[in-house]
């Protein structure tokens, strides 16, 4: 009996799947041009760089400031989606805590960016 009760709750336990859901962008294909300038601009990556050091885009940023910052950049856009990127020396909490900063403040979307995919690989 206890075994019959114990395959029915496995059965109706739904499955949900935890974790974050992670963008990932795609490098152009090789026979394609480089993406035109005004398309850069509206990238944003806030990079996590050692010793605390935060980078939006290649602005200066620290954790103070970083929520209002974005809260301030994604107020009036329509596509809230940005990337992060963090030192291969960094520790995971700080770039969770980037993200976690950055989906509070706007970003709806976060896309995480690595050293091979920047490489194109």
């Amino acid at each position: 009996m206890l075994l019959v009760v114990i395959i029915i709750f496995m059965v109706i336990t739904p499955l949900t799947p935890k974790g974050l859901q992670a963008l990932v962008p795609q490098p152009p294909p090789p026979n394609e041009k480089a993406p035109p300038p005004d398309l850069e601009k509206k990238t944003i990556v806030v990079q996590v760089l050692e010793n605390h050091i935060l980078k939006i885009n290649e602005d200066v940023a620290d954790w103070n400031t970083l929520g209002p910052r974005l809260n301030d950049i994604f107020k009036l856009r329509a596509e809230k989606v940005a990337f992060v990127k963090g030192d291969d020396t960094v520790v995971f909490a700080d770039v969770a805590r980037a993200i976690d900063t950055m989906r509070a403040n706007g970003v709806e979307k976060v896309g995480l960016i690595t050293a091979r995919l920047e490489a194109g690989q």
